[in-house]
């Protein structure tokens, strides 16, 4: 008893608190004061090839982080561009000391994570194995071992993705929009291709190596739980033995913002989203007077899901997922860029938007720059959590040139920020009137929305040539959805075979983010269907559908299918073609290239299909779906039981592709079973 009347003491107590202060529970809490910050100061030695080593003693955690970072322009490789990322490739190969196996197996044995870059390497891992790890590190490092097999592999993976990226609308416009803005023949314009991959060859990387790999204006930066008089002797034991190259690096080719804001154009005709880029060069560093102003409006107008971008692209009007903006301070490229993927019907709303409210963050309202402010504190507070985060502050300071206080001010230095000091910092950072406003996306869809925008517009290939703008071929007044769909009956094999055809079921795999997948697809008249596919032998998503009804089972859970799923499965023929002229839903909208083939374009109300004009094959097909649209791509048509079936098969979904290499076909063998 007596415990309950404490409780209902201080109930009372604590209500006439509430009633005293008038506490509104609906307002958002004020920040209080802004901490003061303390961040351990390195202890710095440099070895005699030049090699700059600075320490941060912190014992808090058993765990020690290595940074080695490499403080140089870009430099132009020119035909055999991408040697320096294969040169990075090889350094875990082994060394002239310890064999691939040996050395893969010591960095496991450690438990430690040891990674490395074409201007630099990372390792971590618990304290009392550090000593260890670091001669792993350096022995990479320093004693790399360089072979013709290794360059090989590793040059056939990189032309493997640049192969899948040939079609992927985000990976040229990184690429296209890099190399319009400095020069597609320039240190930092250029870009790896086939070509340049297979022209690399052991003696590139071993001049790339010695060349640019070096102590010279290199920073080895460790933090964490070690004693500066311990670990320095054991640093120039590993690292003494680097040689300094002396290279001279050329001066930066000049690069400068267009004269006006102009249109610049890829055409992905495979695409059914537009990416967009609106970018311009500046001159902020991080110790520009501008630079914390300058980070405060960009995160203000697209640093996250509360931005301007954000808020009008995506809350208000439904264009994209997402859309944000960056500021990138550098000695060697500074930029600023906005960037976006919509829908090709909005391209052209989403770019007026877009500049509109480039245009209008010069001038911020006090809650936004008090809420900006709020965030980019508490984020620089959270980071100081991570070794990592000490071990860049150290490197900044020294590579950007930065002052002794920069950090322990960083707090202070964005409280000092107002109004004023916004539309100055957004004055000389972004140009609304002197950019480049990309788009890479499927020129037929949005040309015409772009040309009314009032930019110039110009056209471009995917190696950043410029081209003239895609001419629409015109389709032949003889050429009908019937005669489309005819040619396509006989290119497989002919309408008496085709109407044989009771059933399909095929068997096919493919990798996804490196790991391999089976899949069983079985298609019936009737619109019955039923999809299983399997990783290391386990189901990871199937599909039932018999016509009417059916499910989807993943993770061991199964869910019926909606009204809208069983209608987008609903498909009377296994040949669609077969329906083009019992239905009026079927539009012929000219010719296309798909697939890298002019194709037919044959417009429905789910689908849209691509037909080569040459040879009447199905090319691809275009689904509209509740996550987007999915483009699928045919290739490698092959003869099965009198029909001819595809046994490439490429789909693009959410920007990765895959390819499904198709094992086999068996026609006719399917079982009502099959879709129970």
């Amino acid at each position: 008893m007596k415990k309950q009347f404490t409780y209902i003491a201080a109930a009372f107590l604590f209500s006439g608190m509430l009633s005293a202060q008038k506490i509104d529970l609906n307002a958002m809490p004020k920040p209080g004061p802004t901490p003061a910050i303390n961040i351990a100061k390195p202890k710095t030695f440099q070895l005699n090839n030049g090699l700059t080593v600075m320490v941060v003693e912190n014992n808090k955690l058993p765990r020690v982080n290595a940074t080695l970072s490499m403080d140089q322009p870009p430099h132009y490789e020119g035909t055999v561009a991408g040697v320096s990322q294969i040169m990075a490739e090889q350094l875990d190969n082994g060394t002239t000391t310890l064999s691939k196996d040996v050395f893969n197996k010591k960095v496991d044995f450690l438990g430690a994570n040891l990674r490395f870059s074409s201007n630099g390497a990372s390792a971590n891992s618990l304290s009392k194995y550090f000593p260890d790890v670091l001669a792993l590190m350096a022995d990479a490092v320093v004693n790399p071992k360089f072979s013709a097999d290794e360059i090989q592999n590793s040059k056939e993976r990189t032309i493997e993705g640049l192969k899948a990226d040939e079609k992927n609308a985000s990976s040229i416009a990184s690429r296209v929009s890099n190399a319009l803005m400095y020069g597609k023949n320039t240190s930092r314009g250029e870009f790896e291709t086939i070509e340049s991959i297979n022209k690399i060859q052991l003696s590139d990387v071993q001049n790339v190596y010695n060349r640019y790999y070096t102590p010279d204006n290199a920073y080895l930066v460790i933090v964490g739980d070690v004693k500066l008089d311990q670990i320095k002797p054991l640093i120039e034991k590993a690292f003494g033995g680097w040689k300094k190259s002396n290279t001279k690096f050329a001066a930066l080719e000049p690069a400068s913002n267009v004269s006006k804001t102009e249109i610049n154009v890829v055409d992905v005709p495979s695409a059914v989203q537009s990416v967009l880029s609106v970018n311009n060069l500046n001159t902020l560093t991080m110790k520009d007077p501008n630079y914390f102003a300058a980070t405060i409006a960009n995160y203000i107008l697209g640093g996250g899901g509360e931005a301007r971008l954000f808020m009008n692209l995506r809350e208000k009007n439904g264009f994209t997922y997402g859309a944000y903006s960056s500021m990138t301070p550098s000695k060697y490229s500074p930029q600023f860029s906005a960037d976006t993927s919509v829908r090709n019907e909005v391209t052209d709303k989403a770019i007026k938007e877009l500049m509109s409210e480039l245009n209008g963050i010069s001038t911020v309202k006090p809650e936004e720059l008090e809420s900006a402010k709020a965030k980019l504190k508490g984020s620089f507070i959270m980071s100081l959590e991570k070794p990592e985060t000490i071990a860049r502050f150290a490197l900044n300071q020294k590579t950007q040139n930065l002052p002794s206080d920069f950090y322990t001010n960083y707090l202070k230095s964005i409280d000092k920020v107002n109004a004023s000091d916004i539309t100055n910092a957004v004055k000389a950072t972004i140009f609304p009137n002197q950019s480049r406003i990309f788009v890479a996306g499927k020129a037929s869809d949005i040309s015409e929305g772009l040309e009314k925008l009032g930019y110039p517009v110009k056209y471009f290939d995917k190696e950043a040539n410029p081209v003239s703008k895609p001419a629409v071929q015109k389709v032949d007044a003889n050429v009908t959805i019937a005669s489309i769909a005819d040619k396509y009956i006989n290119a497989i094999g002919g309408l008496s075979a085709v109407q044989k055809v009771m059933s399909v079921s095929v068997d096919a795999t493919t990798k996804v983010q490196g790991m391999d997948m089976s899949m069983k697809l079985i298609q019936a008249k009737g619109g019955k269907m039923a999809m299983d596919m399997k990783m290391m032998g386990n189901s990871v998503q199937k599909i039932v559908f018999d016509g009417k009804d059916g499910y989807m089972e993943a993770q061991g859970r199964k869910i019926p299918l909606n009204d809208k799923q069983k209608a987008s499965m609903t498909e009377p023929e296994l040949f669609p073609e077969l329906a083009f002229t019992k239905s009026s839903e079927f539009k012929l909208a000219g010719i296309e290239k798909y697939n890298n083939e002019d194709s037919y374009v044959v417009k429905g109300a789910k689908q849209t299909y691509y037909y080569s004009v040459k040879t009447g094959l199905k090319t691809g097909e275009l689904k509209n779906g509740e996550g987007g649209s999915i483009p699928t791509s045919f290739a490698d048509y092959k003869d099965v039981s009198g029909v001819k079936f595809p046994f490439t098969i490429i789909q693009n979904m959410g920007g990765m592709e895959i390819n499904m290499s198709v094992q086999s076909y068996q026609i006719n063998q399917a079982k009502d079973s099959d879709f129970k």
